[in-house]
């Protein structure tokens, strides 16, 4: 176990690493553009990158041969490149992002764990599971684990200061190592809080705090790194392997990605996608830049064409030509199992997208990431109950999932009491997302969802009810006929419209 926070000098030259000192220097601007929004890529073990939020893809090692698997990135101070590093050090260029040395097919005594870049991208650290520290470019070294009376072998992360003047290392018990000007803000051992599963750190804007994250989704605060919510009580089927800040001083906001490439957002970081469902090789890093805030359709290309069916249409002569074939689950929460749903799934093809017609309950049985809440442990049960459905159906229930949140308190689907509604629809949300599903997503009308969520806004997709038979149009327009109207919808994105209501028996969809 690593002690509780030091905070080593650069007069600490300890073996293993570079020890070239550069002269000192103001930290740089920024270069990001000013009406820029705050993205993320993602990098998976085999060097395969994606792209989100409209920041650019410049490149990858995927489906090339690696001598050593990828363990991080770093992106370049403007966002017009990133850097990926595999476990021996290899570095490999994308963009503007410029080769400074590596320490690929050099002997190491532990493998190289992560990466930082300097404020200006001029340079960058590399970091070993047992602390020692590599430093290429205008990087300079600070001082590192090896050669000191401290012994570790469970680093796993670092991150510079803001004006890169230092670093701070992080292991896996939550210890914090300081080097240069990183200063002290705490750590996990020493208080009353013992984890062992710490696999990322990110810090704030200014450098007067750190955010901590855990492989069961917990996050950790420290300085002025503000709580924005966790997974830490969540059911997860995947670890979450990486967590970055926006980069944005005004809203301290922060993602998580797990191993499948699930990306979750919290306070005002955006969500914009995950990777796709099935993936190669899973993921093991993120990195933070300048987008234009556009959302990756997870769940079809864009411009696709299809149809979305229920048990209604069983036993129906299903239309041709489609790709998109979103089908029901089941008809109401908890019950109302589609019965034709194996035959309407063979029909919907690799296009497949699933729903559950969402409707109120409660129970008292308590469900993880519900602290008790009965209607968030319905909505939990009403998740659990349509894809275990699905599955003992013989359809793979691992594709994207939409919630059918439609018919107000009126129909007597949903309880007046929006809280509670909201609770049932996070309650399913967790589940979904316990389960493996990358993208869980909110079907509704611009003009029914406040009156049913009040002013809950997710960080989730979605897929918008007919209201017009211009499917550009509805992609387009959606938010601002929403906000016109006083309703204000989810802020994942919107991925699919209905553009006919009914017409021939069957509703018609398009990818935004």
């Amino acid at each position: 176990m690593l002690a509780a926070l030091l905070v080593l000098v650069a007069l600490l030259t300890l073996g293993g690493a570079s020890r070239r000192m550069p002269e000192a220097r103001s930290l740089p601007a920024s270069t990001r553009p000013a009406d820029s929004v705050p993205a993320y890529w993602l990098v998976a073990k085999d060097g395969g990158v994606f792209a989100f939020g409209g920041l650019p893809f410049l490149g990858s090692m995927g489906g090339k041969p690696l001598d050593e698997p990828m363990v991080g990135m770093a992106p370049t101070a403007d966002g017009g490149g990133y850097w990926l590093v595999a476990s021996d050090g290899g570095i490999f260029t994308f963009g503007d992002a410029g080769f400074y040395g590596s320490t690929g097919g050099k002997p190491l005594n532990d493998p190289i764990v992560g990466m930082a870049a300097t404020p200006d991208g001029k340079g960058y650290w590399l970091v070993a599971s047992d602390g020692g520290i590599f430093s290429f470019g205008d990087a300079g070294y600070y001082g590192s684990v090896p050669g000191s009376n401290i012994h570790v072998s469970n680093i796993v992360g670092m991150a510079p200061t803001a004006d890169g003047r230092g670093y701070w290392m992080v292991g896996s018990d939550g210890g914090i190592f300081g080097y240069g000007d990183a200063a002290n803000f705490g750590s996990l051992p020493g208080s009353n809080i013992h984890v062992s599963n710490i696999v990322s750190m990110a810090t704030t804007p200014d450098g007067q705090g750190y955010w901590l994250a855990a492989s069961g989704g917990g996050i950790f605060t420290f300085g002025d790194a503000l709580y924005q919510g966790s997974l830490g009580s969540d059911p997860l089927k995947y670890p979450e392997v990486a967590a970055v800040g926006t980069g944005v001083s005004s809203d301290l906001g922060y993602w998580m990605v797990n191993s499948n490439g699930a990306v979750s957002s919290f306070g005002p970081a955006g969500n914009f996608g995950s990777a796709p469902q099935h993936l190669t090789e899973p993921v093991v890093g993120m990195a933070d830049g300048p987008g234009t805030g556009a959302v990756t359709n997870t769940a079809y290309s864009s411009g696709s064409f299809g149809y979305d069916i229920s048990n209604y249409q069983c036993n129906s002569t299903l239309p041709s030509g489609h790709t998109i074939g979103i089908v029901e689950a089941t008809g109401a929460s908890m019950t109302a199992a589609n019965p034709c749903i194996a035959q309407e799934a063979t029909w919907a093809g690799g296009g497949l997208n699933l729903y559950i017609f969402m409707t109120y309950g409660t129970d008292s049985t308590n469900q993880p990431g519900c602290a008790g809440d009965p209607a968030c442990n319905f909505g939990f049960e009403a998740a659990q109950y349509a894809f275990n459905y699905v599955q003992a159906q013989g359809v793979s229930p691992f594709v994207t999932w939409w919630l059918d949140v439609e018919c107000t308190a009126s129909c007597g689907n949903w309880s007046s009491n929006t809280a509670e509604n909201d609770q049932l629809m996070n309650g399913a949300m967790i589940e979904l997302r316990g389960l493996g599903i990358n993208t869980v997503g909110v079907y509704t009308s611009p003009l029914t969802w406040n009156t049913i969520a009040g002013n809950y806004q997710p960080a989730v997709p979605v897929w918008v009810a007919w209201w017009t038979n211009n499917p550009q149009t509805n992609c387009t327009n959606a938010y601002s006929y929403a906000q016109s109207n006083g309703d204000s919808l989810p802020t994942g994105g919107i991925l699919v419209t209905q553009y006919t209501d009914n017409e021939g028996g069957f509703d018609g969809d398009y990818a935004c």
